[in-house]
């Protein structure tokens, strides 16, 4: 079901904020892939106030769209908070490696993922403790934790080297 994106109400209690950069990168997004709010609507209570997809409405509006599409939700009123906060919650991890290698990173970074290039500082301190094998040169580096361990793959990955994450 679509209605006018002028009818729905923005959720005053909704509990996450976007920076500018990122609202920027998801109105072009949903310019250039409309779509994408019939697999994911708008999901509004019965007196049209989102619960789930702020951000997306926000943006839609902004890339100029005049009506979304929505999912009326008619569960007990009382799940309401339950399901803003869980519709929100990222459970899942990414596969960095999956993503390093059969992945283009610039389109990683153009439809939200936050993916960084390494600046020249940062290079020449991942540069320091390298060794020569021959023709290929080799880092290793003792990480603290899996966090951290993303941290660094992903900038690694931005700076266009090859990387194996072994643990």
């Amino acid at each position: 079901m679509k209605v006018s994106i002028h009818s729905i109400r923005e959720n005053p209690h909704n509990p996450r904020t976007i920076t500018e950069e990122k609202f920027r990168k998801l109105v072009e997004s949903i310019r250039q892939f409309p779509e994408m709010l019939e697999a994911r609507p708008i999901v509004i209570d019965q007196s049209k106030t989102i619960l789930g997809g702020n951000m997306r409405w926000k943006a839609a509006k902004e890339a100029g769209l005049q009506e979304v599409p929505v999912y009326m939700a008619r569960w007990d009123e009382e799940k309401n908070p339950q399901f803003i906060i869980k519709d929100n919650v990222g459970f899942g991890e990414w596969d960095w490696d999956m993503l390093a290698n059969e992945w283009d990173a610039v389109d990683l970074q153009d439809w939200g993922l936050d993916v960084w290039s390494v600046d020249k500082e940062e290079s020449d301190e991942i540069t320091e403790d390298t060794y020569n094998f021959g023709e290929q040169w080799f880092l290793s580096v003792e990480l603290d934790d899996e966090k951290q361990t993303q941290e660094w793959y992903q900038k690694l990955m931005e700076a266009g080297l090859k990387v194996k994450i072994v643990q």
